[in-house]
């Protein structure tokens, strides 16, 4: 096979990160998409959670449906919110060194946990979790409760939720590895949460 000359591998190697790189920012748009419903699916929550409560004392009604479409939205704040979290840097880290090393290192180890940890674990937990959706939507599973919900909607955010984070988790590779490249530059800047 014939080497190409270095001007022209150079180029084809920068085609190809620029390609890599707008897949990433289609899936970054997604995510973040998601996260804004999730941000009103608190909302929602909360209003259901509300009207629910006051209904219940009001006029002495209540319905199983009402808490378990709320047990729903907040799978969906869960589930579709996590790849946004990811995306803005905010996800849980177990921050041993990271906070006290170098930007490239820190690249590094994001690099690192995306690979060996975070792609395998999502990528295993959608196939898991896609024979339990597909069971439940065959059967047509529907709650046990008087007044229950259809189960199979919220297997199906099980779903969607590990493959959007599979996505993101890719979508953040690439930027690592563009960042490390020269490509990009990408602010590594974690902080802990307040507690």
């Amino acid at each position: 096979r014939e080497k190409l000359p270095e001007n022209r591998r150079d180029k084809n190697k920068g085609r190809r990160m620029s390609v890599l790189l707008a897949a990433s920012r289609l899936i970054d748009s997604i995510s973040q998409f998601m996260g804004k419903l999730s941000e009103y699916m608190v909302l929602f929550c909360c209003l259901i959670s509300a009207g629910n409560a006051i209904v219940r004392y009001a006029f002495n009604y209540s319905s199983n449906g009402w808490l378990e479409i709320q047990w729903y939205l907040f799978a969906f704040v869960v589930m579709l919110g996590a790849s946004h979290a990811l995306r803005n840097n905010e996800h849980v880290r177990v921050d041993l060194i990271y906070g006290s090393v170098s930007d490239k290192a820190k690249i590094w180890i994001d690099i690192v946990g995306l690979i060996v940890f975070l792609l395998p674990a999502c990528v295993y937990l959608t196939w898991l979790c896609w024979p339990f959706f597909a069971l439940s939507y065959h059967q047509g599973e529907i709650s046990g409760n008087a007044g229950g919900l259809i189960r199979w909607p919220v297997k199906l955010i099980l779903v969607a939720g590990f493959a959007l984070l599979s996505l993101q988790g890719l979508s953040e590779l690439v930027k690592r590895i563009a960042a490390l490249t020269g490509y990009i530059s990408i602010d590594t800047k974690y902080e802990k949460p307040l507690q």
